[in-house]
């Protein structure tokens, strides 16, 4: 068990983490997850059909023929998380309600990875016969079980039990998904070193749920019996040991001379770790074959740092479970997709062939070419296969076409699935096309930031919420955050909140600053012929926190500005406007991206143009179509308008008509038409009533016809639309500053300062 209470107030950053999570899990509706219903719940004929009377027909038919559940209901993509907290993480036995947040999170990965819906629930029992028969009795409600954070060795006899007893795959994740990453990362390790698997010689550490899991996954894929040494806490596990045994543990012993864990080491070939931080040391890495592989994945300390492996080997391949070294061992790279390729045929369990398949298809995709926007999510690091690379990354885009239809072939031809999938290759197009490439896209720009670190100016210093934002800024390692304001009052907000301290973070007071002069002199070049006197810009820069911030990134004194938690955004751009201009060859324009039910729209141009000329909407449409290929999204522009086609004909919609004829001119390398009514741009059915459309897809970039109907339409979303709203964010300024609005959260302003980042990275 880790003592994280120990480590809590070690460091400011632990500190600062601690509270931004318990914010995060508190702030709003509380917890990660919520149920929305899937069909309208409006009219009494909606809630007739959905519930009584009509509920009464799917029933009957389910009734007369279970497998039309399936079709009928949500079973065939709801998964339980199910635990009782016995081994929570690396916290120990916490008891199914303090585990409830981690389930709550497995049920938030399921989605985001794999869109697979899912529900957690905590059986409040350490009694594996009442937690067996709470959870057989599920089968009818989900079309999967994932057991997580159940201590050894009753998670063995639970899952054996339930999938003995029940029709639907059970899965213990601790287990099985650690062997399964942990396998494929070993198959690439062997290939790089000149291995077969026959003849390797593989210590494993540990002797609990995910260490057994990854001896029987390991022999499943050809490793021989002998040469694979189980070592427990009291030693190796070998024949005819009686002291500290089980039947999974005396499963797995040998006959060996060998009865430490450094005895064991002479001369092997890989090291596997599930145990505990420092298990291993520099001698015992030394006394292993050439080129040994060492896979230190104890959590959350591995057994052994690479770099203390470095001191004393410069051939090692090494892996752990964290994700600020490479080679990651992550259970994010499995599970969720496993259970994806596993209801998608129906399955009826998930057996060895299976694990092997996944193991054998992530392994696979660590060898081919990695794609541009996921080299670039790591920046810093050179993702091609190798000793540094032997495994993908949690965010690359190709793993929910890769490995469910690897799962579901193995379960086809092992004679486990009930529902088989004739075309695989439209299977895996369907596959890429069930996620939203934007969190994807916003995590490429975090980690190209994090590795080009920025000098971010928070204009409201004296805010608790900036502060806090700028506080997470630099945990986050985004860079130096510089906040503007009075560092009395900054201190006494710090001390009445009880925030941790400002260490790597600079404060800058307008007032007290030796470049006020500067600044003065340079503003009144450019205002002393725009009606202001000396004295106005005097009192700008010393009063006016905008103006200041704008001058300090005009001047190369910071890289980047986010500010609008204290003024209007109009009033915000105003200011900025006065003292940084549009870029060469663009326009200005608010751009909102809206995330909802796994899709994303673009929107443009939400806070600037009040009636764009048709000049202006067609650049609207091409820097907004920029922006979302840069996000992930292949760009389909929809320029709207309340006439479809010139049906009403209608004179404000000549305007939308003229800017769709310059594209043309323009002859752009994106799709676009208009003008249409927002329903027909984002409905795929209605847009068949218009075979001559050009869009190949509903739109995923709106260029609005004027600024009332964008902005009115951009917040009518923020507030009722069900989604995430980021944004608006400003394009076309000479530099890289951002506006929130008032009500955004530390998570917000933390967003917007990292895109202004990402754009003074790239100017």
């Amino acid at each position: 068990m880790t003592d994280l209470s120990a480590n809590r107030n070690e460091t400011g950053a632990q500190s600062a983490l601690e509270r931004e999570t318990l914010l995060m899990h508190a702030s709003g509706r509380p917890g990660k997850i919520e149920v929305v219903p899937t069909k309208p719940m409006t009219t009494q004929r909606d809630l007739s059909l959905a519930y009584s009377p009509g509920v009464a027909f799917p029933c009957l038919h389910i009734a007369r023929d279970p497998s039309l559940a399936y079709d009928y209901t949500a079973k065939g993509n709801l998964v339980a998380v199910i635990s009782n907290g016995t081994a929570v993480l690396g916290l120990g036995d916490l008891g199914a309600l303090a585990g409830k947040p981690v389930m709550e999170g497995k049920a938030v990965l399921f989605k985001r990875f794999a869109d697979v819906d899912a529900i957690d629930l905590e059986v409040d029992t350490r009694d594996v016969d009442e937690f067996v028969n709470c959870v057989r009795f599920l089968g009818p409600t989900f079309g999967g079980i994932n057991l997580e954070d159940i201590k050894a060795p009753e998670c063995f006899i639970i899952e054996s039990r339930l999938r003995e007893i029940m029709d639907i795959p059970v899965f213990h994740d601790d287990q099985h998904g650690t062997a399964i990453i942990a396998a494929a990362g070993l198959l690439n390790a062997l290939d790089l070193t000149g291995r077969s698997l026959a003849d390797t010689k593989v210590v494993v550490n540990g002797a609990g749920a995910a260490a057994i899991a990854c001896v029987e996954l390991i022999k499943a894929m050809g490793i021989r019996h002998e040469n694979v040494t189980l070592c427990d806490t009291k030693g190796v596990i070998y024949q005819g040991r009686d002291h500290g045994m089980n039947q999974w543990k005396s499963a797995h012993a040998v006959p060996t001379d060998a009865r430490t864990l450094e005895q064991a080491m002479v001369g092997a070939d890989v090291f596997m770790g599930l145990s505990a931080k420092g298990a291993v040391n520099a001698e015992m890495i030394a006394a292993m074959a050439a080129r040994p592989i060492i896979f230190a994945m104890a959590n959350p300390d591995p057994e052994i740092t690479p770099e203390e492996v470095r001191q004393v080997r410069n051939d090692a391949i090494v892996a752990t479970g964290r994700s600020d070294y490479p080679n990651q061992i992550n259970n994010v790279l499995g599970f969720p997709y496993i259970f994806r390729g596993t209801l998608d045929v129906r399955a009826r369990t998930i057996n060895e062939a299976m694990k092997v398949a996944a193991a054998r298809a992530i392994a696979q995709l660590a060898r081919e070419d990695v794609p541009d926007e996921v080299d670039a999510a790591y920046a810093g690091r050179r993702l091609r296969f190798g000793p540094e690379y032997i495994i993908p990354v949690p965010f690359d885009p190709r793993l929910i076409a890769t490995v469910p239809p690897a799962v579901a072939r193995a379960a086809m031809d092992s004679g486990v699935a009930q529902k088989p999938i004739i075309d695989m290759e439209a299977y895996a197009k369907q596959l890429s096309a069930r996620l939203d490439p934007t969190a994807a896209s916003l995590q490429a720009i975090s980690e190209k930031v994090r590795a080009h670190p920025q000098r971010v100016v928070f204009a409201e210093g004296e805010e608790e919420k900036t502060i806090r934002a700028a506080l997470a800024f630099r945990n986050a390692g985004f860079g130096t955050p510089i906040l503007l304001g009075r560092e009395e009052q900054i201190h006494e907000t710090v001390k009445s909140s009880g925030l941790p301290g400002l260490e790597g973070l600079e404060i800058v007071n307008a007032r007290l600053s030796h470049q006020r002069e500067h600044y003065i002199e340079v503003l009144y070049r450019r205002m002393q012929r725009q009606g202001l006197l000396l004295r106005d810009v005097q009192r700008l820069v010393n009063q006016e926190r905008n103006i200041f911030g704008s001058l300090m990134v005009s001047e190369g004194d910071a890289d980047a500005m986010v500010t609008g938690l204290t003024r209007n955004y109009w009033q915000a751009f105003d200011e900025i406007k006065r003292v940084i201009d549009t870029a060469p060859g663009e326009v200005l324009l608010g751009l909102t991206m809206m995330i909802a039910k796994g899709r994303t729209v673009f929107m443009a141009d939400t806070t600037v143009h009040e009636t764009p000329t048709p000049e202006q909407l067609a650049d609207i449409a091409q820097q907004s179509a920029a922006k979302a290929r840069q996000m992930g999204h292949e760009p389909r522009v929809a320029l709207l308008s309340y006439s479809n086609f010139g049906n009403p004909v209608a004179h404000p919609s000549e305007r939308v008509r003229e800017a769709v004829a310059i594209l043309d001119s323009r002859r752009v390398d994106f799709e676009y038409d208009g003008e249409m009514a927002a329903d027909i741009a984002l409905d795929a059915d209605l847009l068949k009533l218009y075979p001559f459309c050009r869009l190949s897809g509903p739109a995923n970039v709106l260029v609005m016809p004027g600024l009332h109907s964008a902005n009115i339409s951009a917040k009518l979303m923020q507030k009722m639309g069900g989604g995430t709203v980021i944004g608006p964010i400003l394009m076309g300024l000479d530099k890289p500053i951002q506006i929130t609005s008032m009500d955004a959260t530390v998570n917000d302003i933390v967003n917007m300062a990292v895109l202004a980042c990402y754009d003074a990275m790239r100017s």
